[in-house]
């Protein structure tokens, strides 16, 4: 039997966040892998889509190059450019490898683990008891029930990476980030797009934003369809065809070389044996309170993609999963009181523009019957740094309360994933617009959209007739 004071079961971001941190604080740690370190985000998620996405710029900088005198030609190169996504994942593999956690003092199994008792864990043969068991075996991509689907070749996040040729039509089915971002990226590199979603693109995000970042992929030929309804997926000569309800009994047919599923997550849960141990979980991942600690077994916590937390669900984000390491090491390492700040997690699109966004939307502000409420805006392309970048489309938008406290906020812009971590800061401390509106900030940049929006807070009542009777007063005085 090895005993250990934390057993992390997923080596993905929120696995490998805990477990290094607490090898490094000196607990005994057993970190258990069943499949690639790293996790999705490594080996399927982040890292390829961000690389695969920097391609597709770089070559749509190349197609405008004639603007400044440039001149360019020449077919894409398909698989040259997966190689490189590839090598980005080898590059950054290190970091999350075994090597460098057995280094770090942990130990580290490869196999499927599975409980055996509250605090009891197996991998193969191996028996391990922990004081504290975190469970973060992220999610996998969710395959929707559609008939005929089993019939044809489909693409997920998982083997989209392998890809030599261009699609000629990719059809996508749906338009959240992962849709999108993939979208935009094979459009850029020459492919026909149709992304089909059932609802609306981005349902999470502000609608005023997400029509401005619509209305830039379909200048890079991206078609999106909202509130379309699937009837079923049949094999065609060209490769696939997706049958959808044209309404009154009618049906439209639109082919495609290819299928992208984009249609979510499902927690990665099966095989662990969670009735043993009294662990409750969910269709969306391991109920946890704001500390995330099991509801039903306060020796486990959940952290990443699999946390369902109590009145707030999951927040599938990598950035998310370092937030909840940290909580977890403070909670079962040192016994400190820590929760989770999900109002403070900023959220990010990488299309081009960005979307970046926190904190509560206008809907949601006013549907908790917020009075008095200033919606701040700044328009982006009427900042001097999208002027010089020939930049058209983009938004700051900053939800505030009547005395200037900031309630939520979205970016649509060059870098916005950036210019969020200011409004991050703002809410995560209490900043109010009166301070971000006194920032000094560098010329010319995309922030100062956030100073400039901030300002408008002002704008009324110091351009009132009032103010401007008592400028006029003041100026007649010696």
């Amino acid at each position: 039997m090895v005993e250990a004071d934390l057993v992390v079961i997923g080596a993905g971001a929120a696995g490998l966040s805990v477990a290094a941190g607490a090898a490094q604080l000196g607990a005994r740690v057993v970190l258990i892998e069943r499949a690639a370190l790293g996790g999705e985000c490594l080996n399927a998620g982040c890292v390829p889509s961000k690389a695969l996405l920097a391609a597709a710029k770089r070559i749509a900088l190349a197609r405008e190059a004639e603007r400044y005198g440039l001149r360019t030609a020449g077919a894409i190169d398909v698989a040259a450019v997966m190689a490189d996504v590839r090598r980005a994942i080898a590059d950054i593999a290190p970091n999350d490898s075994a090597h460098r956690y057995r280094g770090l003092g942990a130990r580290v199994i490869l196999g499927e683990a599975r409980f055996a008792a509250h605090d009891r864990v197996t991998v193969g043969d191996e028996r391990i008891a922990a004081r504290r068991i975190v469970i973060a075996t992220g999610t996998r991509p969710a395959i929707p029930p559609i008939p005929g689907l089993e019939g044809v070749a489909f693409l997920t996040n998982e083997n989209l990476w392998s890809l030599e040729r261009l699609p000629a039509h990719l059809l996508v089915l749906g338009a959240g980030a992962m849709g999108l971002e993939i979208a935009q990226a094979f459009a850029r590199l020459g492919c026909r797009v149709t992304v089909l979603e059932a609802g609306r693109a981005l349902a999470r995000e502000d609608s005023e934003l997400v029509a401005g970042l619509l209305v830039a992929l379909q200048r890079d030929g991206v078609v999106v369809r909202e509130g379309v309804r699937v009837l079923r997926v049949a094999p065609d000569p060209v490769g696939l065809a997706i049958l959808l309800d044209a309404g009154e009994g009618r049906e439209e047919r639109i082919v495609g070389s290819h299928l992208l599923l984009a249609t979510g997550r499902t927690p990665n849960l099966e095989g662990l044996s969670l009735d043993r141990a009294g662990i409750e979980a969910t269709p969306q991942g391991i109920r946890v309170d704001r500390s995330l600690r099991s509801l039903s077994n306060r020796r486990v916590f959940a952290a990443g993609d699999i946390a369902d937390i109590e009145g707030v669900g999951p927040q599938r984000f990598t950035h998310t999963a370092s937030h909840h390491a940290g909580v977890i090491l403070r909670r079962a390492l040192f016994r400190l009181p820590a929760k989770t700040a999900p109002e403070t997690i900023p959220r990010c699109l990488y299309t081009d523009p960005e979307l970046a966004s926190l904190g509560l939307t206008e809907p949601e502000a006013r549907a908790r019957g917020l009075a008095n409420l200033a919606i701040l805006r700044w328009p982006i392309p009427e900042t001097d740094r999208a002027a010089t970048e020939r930049v058209r489309h983009g938004l700051v938008k900053i939800i505030a309360s009547r005395r200037g406290r900031v309630l939520g906020a979205a970016v649509l812009a060059p870098h916005a994933g950036e210019i969020i971590g200011l409004l991050a800061l703002a809410i995560r401390k209490g900043v109010s617009v009166t301070t971000l509106a006194d920032l000094v900030l560098p010329y010319p940049t995309y922030a100062e959209g956030v100073k400039r929006a901030a300002g408008n807070f002002f704008a009324q009542r110091f351009l009132s007739p009032t103010i401007r009777h008592v400028v006029r007063v003041l100026s007649r005085l010696p």
